[in-house]
């Protein structure tokens, strides 16, 4: 009898530990690196980038973080301005992720394929998990006038712009883009495995959905049509609009990220901690800390 009490206050034990098992974890967090060898334009120091990068890099790898990411226009233009700034990011201790941004694609035709080989990005639109998350990474320049790649997506292309462009709608714009349909079925089948494991989910796209502006997606209304019956999802996490941004709607923290190349003397980066019930943003230099409380 003694044996059994003791086998059950075991398995209590075990049982107990397992459930309050810490699920925190640390990422980092770039926007808008956006180097190249250029004249300053619109308060952006693109010669500053490398520097500001270094710096980035040198405070993430003091950190224990599971990866960092950087959330597109890794370069303003020119395939030879990756040259200058890859070295610095792969000096990263942690794993790491890109997005792809509009800016990605300022090179030649000829080399737009081998942007993509260079950042290490085997799919234009992906997922992983960290633990009980579901990060799931959008190509906003799936349909674009600059990141469309064959001719099937020009012309899906053309048809979503001509369709939206005389709406007055602030964000139609030709340095924006849009989800394919193909992609939006993907992202749906990311909703439904994540629903299924019991998962958290988090959107990193280069384009933000909130709040409105000249920088949003194109069909931010598919998009939310596909995300709204899924009570998992937590956040979305962009770049773009370098200024910066940040809205809840529906439970969903909307946060845009500033820009690293802005301004003269100052930068703009970040580390991230989840745990389970808040996600703490803590801003180095222009990026502002906050708490986002999960719902």
């Amino acid at each position: 009898m003694k044996k059994i009490i003791f086998l059950i206050t075991i398995l209590i034990s075990i049982q107990s530990c397992q459930n309050s098992k810490d699920t925190s974890f640390k990422i980092g967090v770039i926007s808008d690196c956006q180097y190249c060898n250029c004249d300053v334009k619109w308060d952006r120091y693109y010669k500053e980038s490398p520097k500001r990068l270094k710096e980035a890099v040198k405070t993430l790898n003091k950190d224990t973080l599971k990866y960092t990411i950087h959330l597109g226009d890794f370069i303003d233009k020119n395939f030879k301005s990756l040259d200058s700034i890859l070295p610095t990011w792969q000096n990263l201790k942690s794993p790491s992720y890109h997005v792809l941004g509009n800016h990605d694609f300022e090179v030649k035709d000829s080399l737009k394929k081998e942007v993509l080989k260079k950042l290490n990005i085997k799919n234009r639109y992906y997922s992983f998990i960290e633990n009980d998350w579901r990060f799931i990474v959008l190509d906003g320049n799936d349909l674009s006038f600059y990141g469309a790649l064959t001719e099937t997506k020009k012309q899906q292309t053309d048809s979503i712009f001509d369709l939206l462009k005389d709406k007055d709608l602030p964000f139609v714009k030709k340095w924006n883009g849009a989800l394919s349909n193909t992609q939006l079925k993907w992202i749906q089948k990311e909703l439904d495995k994540a629903l299924e494991k019991n998962q958290k989910v988090a959107f990193y796209c280069h384009f933000p959905i909130f709040p409105i502006d000249q920088h949003t997606i194109w069909n931010r209304a598919q998009f939310l049509s596909v995300i709204k019956p899924y009570k998992n999802v937590k956040l979305f996490f962009n770049g773009h609009n370098h200024a910066g941004a940040y809205q809840e709607v529906d439970n969903v923290h909307y946060l845009t990220f500033k820009g690293m190349v802005d301004t003269e003397n100052t930068s703009a980066f970040a580390t991230v901690n989840f745990d389970k019930d808040t996600v703490t943003i803590n801003g180095f230099y222009r990026e502002p800390s906050r708490k986002l409380v999960l719902k």
